[in-house]
């Protein structure tokens, strides 16, 4: 019990080394405590208990006392691995992100998201008008969408549509991996225009820049139209359910009657059915922003709500695929009607 109730603790130090870079100045050579201390630029003794934290966890290994080097799991935490999750660390080490789920027991006792009382405003006012603290955010969200959604690229198949639109999809990062996969597919990046400002290094390391147009927009009011298939990859999770109705309809609305809207998120199993970390992610979703994951029976109520039908779902093991089309003979915003439904 001692070990669960100070997990918070736990969090905290990996947190710390992410956001003092201690990973990037380590190898699998050893080196002394003393020397990463001058090179990270902190205080060498306190270092060296961080580090032998680390130890206790996997991150790290001791060699003779005082020396560490680095382990393939400490290794995620460095900026430049392949499978980085560095970015995230810091973001859900931030004083921004822990000090809402600090307030946790009172969003259950509200139903509310409790991020204000931690930070003063909603989670979306205080990241657009605190531009460092968007950009952690951005990192976070960048790193935690290409190890989990990952499986979105090989998981569903893309090669019966044209366009693409990856709604709220960042810098572009996991639509980067489905264009590249996909010679012949071509894509419009979605997103507000501080995130998608800095996707083009993204797209243009792929390879890929010459078939995706970046567009910048708030999808709370609307999405481009143009595609055949549209991408809300960890969006949907953000959302209660009245505004995240109001996005997939937006959605419906610009797909052609036989388009897809696609939505990329770890569901919920039923109860009694273990998924710790999808449940910890449901928790979070309440406490930041009164979002929460969802079961598949809920996804198909939320489909219907916007004017969809839930037509399959593909499971892999931490984020799968809900894909749906349009309901038949389903009003459009703009007048007109969806007069058939794809099987």
């Amino acid at each position: 019990m001692f070990e669960l109730i100070t997990g918070s603790w736990l969090s905290a130090a990996i947190g710390a080394i992410a956001e003092l870079g201690v990973a990037d100045v380590m190898s699998e050579t050893p080196r002394p405590a003393r020397d990463l201390a001058k090179e990270a630029g902190v205080d060498a003794d306190c270092l060296h208990r961080l580090l032998a934290t680390g130890t206790d966890i996997g991150l790290f290994r001791v060699h003779t006392p005082g020396y560490f080097s680095l382990t393939p799991l400490g290794r995620t935490l460095r900026s430049d691995s392949g499978t980085s999750m560095r970015g995230f660390a810091r973001w859900i080490g931030s004083p921004a992100e822990r000090g809402s789920t600090a307030y946790l027991a009172e969003a259950v006792r509200s139903g509310n998201a409790v991020f204000s009382m931690a930070n003063g405003k909603p989670a979306w006012d205080y990241l657009h008008e605190n531009p460092d603290v968007q950009a952690l955010f951005n990192a976070g969200m960048t790193d935690i969408s290409a190890q989990i959604t990952v499986a979105v690229a090989t998981t569903y198949d893309f090669s019966a549509h044209s366009t693409l639109v990856d709604v709220g999809g960042g810098q572009g990062r996991l639509l980067a991996a489905i264009l590249a996969a996909r010679p012949r597919l071509d894509a419009i990046l979605y997103d507000k225009p501080e995130v998608v400002a800095h996707a083009a290094p993204v797209l243009e390391q792929a390879g890929v820049a010459d078939r995706c147009r970046v567009v910048g927009g708030d999808f709370l009011t609307g999405v481009p139209r143009g595609g055949d298939a549209y991408l809300l990859s960890s969006v949907i999770h953000n959302w209660d359910d009245p505004d995240a109705t109001r996005i997939l309809s937006h959605c419906r609305d610009a797909a052609p009657a036989h388009g897809r809207v696609l939505m990329a998120e770890a569901i919920l199993p039923p109860d009694g059915q273990h998924a710790l970390s999808k449940r910890l992610l449901d928790l979070s979703m309440l406490a930041n922003c009164s979002g929460r994951q969802r079961t598949e029976t809920e996804f198909a109520a939320l489909c219907e709500q916007a004017g969809l039908t839930l037509l399959r779902t593909h499971h892999t093991d931490m984020c799968s695929v809900v894909e749906a089309g349009a309901l038949a003979t389903q009003p459009r915003s703009d007048g007109s009607r969806s007069t058939s439904q794809a099987a």
